[in-house]
């Protein structure tokens, strides 16, 4: 009787621990993602502040901008896992993967010589185009009144996100039909992606990893969002600059492409 007791109690300890070993993993599993999608921010924020305000195709650039897409890479990428295994979390997905596709396309332009494409430009159209497609149906929603939760800020929110998209699927397209780009657009183009993610990733830190990091009960004041107009207003000011006073050394686009 003893013996059996005993047998009984060791299978409810090995069940037990098991079950023990089955929900740590995947807890450990999700903490490691959160320490390397907020160091791969934080990088990517230091690293991006550092490209945008360097001289353009010098050392430090390349340098800091290799660093800041490598860690945005990492970023987006945990970012989505994240977005995916906990819950309430699934509208970062979109954030995540935008931001991956953000980064990879805007390195890519300065990779790819002048006027070249290959398979990359065009799974990246078929990317960013899947990316319209939840965009269209959400607005065909709003006109026809059927999501009437969705209003004021979120709203806008929305609408602009989906103009974003469309101005980067239009601009793939362009990329793909002519065969490549070259000159101020692939300066330009390259530039906006890069500010755009820097953007994402500043929103990302002030907004969710950092509120996460102070004592007490999360909370985002509206003035968490304002470091956000930094990589904006450096978006807007090379978009000018680049398209609309002739600044375009051909030196810089040079050494932006080297290795």
């Amino acid at each position: 009787m003893a013996f059996a007791l005993d047998r009984a109690r060791l299978a409810t300890l090995t069940d037990g621990f098991e079950a023990g070993m089955t929900n740590a993993l995947p807890h450990a599993v999700t903490l490691l993602a959160y320490v390397l999608h907020i160091g791969g921010g934080t990088l990517g924020l230091t690293s991006g502040l550092v490209a945008a305000f360097a001289r353009k195709g010098s050392k430090l650039h390349r340098i800091a901008g290799t660093v800041f897409f490598v860690s945005m890479l990492f970023m987006g990428a945990f970012a989505s896992y994240l977005a995916v295994v906990v819950p309430g979390q699934i509208a970062n997905l979109f954030g995540g993967t935008f931001t991956l596709y953000l980064v990879a396309t805007a390195w890519m332009t300065v990779r790819r010589k002048e006027n070249t494409i290959g398979l990359f430009e065009k799974i990246a159209l078929f990317a960013i185009v899947c990316f319209c497609v939840p965009f269209a149906f959400l607005i065909f929603q709003v006109t026809r009144g059927a999501a009437p939760s969705i209003r004021g800020p979120v709203l806008i929110a929305n609408y602009t996100l989906a103009f974003v998209v469309a101005i980067a699927a239009i601009s793939d397209a362009r990329v793909v039909l002519a065969g490549g780009i070259s000159g101020a657009r692939r300066i330009a183009r390259h530039l906006w992606r890069m500010c755009l993610g820097l953007t994402f990733a500043t929103g990302s830190f002030f907004t969710n990893a950092l509120p996460r990091l102070l004592p007490g009960p999360m909370h985002v004041p509206p003035e968490y969002f304002l470091p956000m107009l930094l990589p904006l207003g450096l978006l807007f000011f090379w978009m000018i600059r680049v398209r609309f006073t002739g600044w375009h050394p051909k030196s810089i686009a040079l050494a932006s492409a080297r290795p």
